[in-house]
């Protein structure tokens, strides 16, 4: 992760948020991010101040279905996503079964998806997005994998989603992006968390903070 655990369970703890017995999430409230060190910003849903914090910005991309997928795609979701490549020998298998475990997880619940974008995106066309998705057991209504323009999916993936670990080392565009590393988007389009998307532990809290957003009003 981007912030240092220790710090960031030490903020958690400063606010003085009771468990939620409900849904054993450690938070009532997540915190907001709107750059790449994920320094923790507190609000209430709401507050006038995310009038003008950082949000996901337009976008418009293919999925396996050969469907354009916008921002709206997502309107009133909260949603999980990741940049991965077809063709990955290393971590992306892993953070596919790992993203497929959540969207099992989450299978009934409407208002939770999913968004892996490729990051090659000329050879992960639509056909070879969508026979990916069938030998992995993506289910096309709940997670979008999505091809496109390269440098759309880079910007959102460097200046959007601030996904990777190399802070303070300016890149390229076009410069290649691989991370392990998954984030939570709210249903207003703000960045509520990240996670290593390789590591158990992490993917547990993923899961519960994704249940602390399905509580938020």
């Amino acid at each position: 992760m981007k912030i240092n655990p220790i710090l960031y369970i030490m903020l958690l703890a400063f606010v003085g948020c009771q468990k939620n017995e409900k849904n054993g999430s450690r938070v009532g409230v997540l915190p907001y991010y709107h750059e790449a060190t994920f320094t923790p910003q507190w609000f209430q849903p709401g507050d006038a101040a995310l009038d003008t914090f950082h949000k996901i910005s337009p976008y418009q991309l293919l999925n396996q279905e050969g469907e354009i997928i916008t921002g709206d795609s997502f309107k009133d979701k909260i949603y999980v996503t990741d940049f991965f490549f077809t063709s990955c020998p290393g971590i992306c298998p892993k953070m596919t079964t790992n993203m497929k475990m959540l969207q099992d997880k989450f299978l009934e619940e409407d208002d939770v998806m999913f968004l892996s974008h490729s990051v090659t995106p000329e050879r992960d066309s639509v056909s070879v997005l969508k026979a990916y998705a069938e030998d992995k057991g993506v289910i096309s209504k709940k997670w979008h994998l999505v091809t496109g323009e390269q440098q759309e999916i880079y910007k959102l993936g460097r200046r959007d989603y601030f996904v990777e670990e190399d802070l303070g080392i300016e890149k390229e565009l076009d410069e290649f992006l691989h991370t392990e590393n998954f984030v939570l988007i709210d249903k207003n389009k703000y960045i509520r968390g990240i996670y290593n998307g390789l590591r158990k532990p992490s993917l547990k809290q993923l899961i519960e903070d994704v249940k602390t957003l399905q509580m938020e009003n």
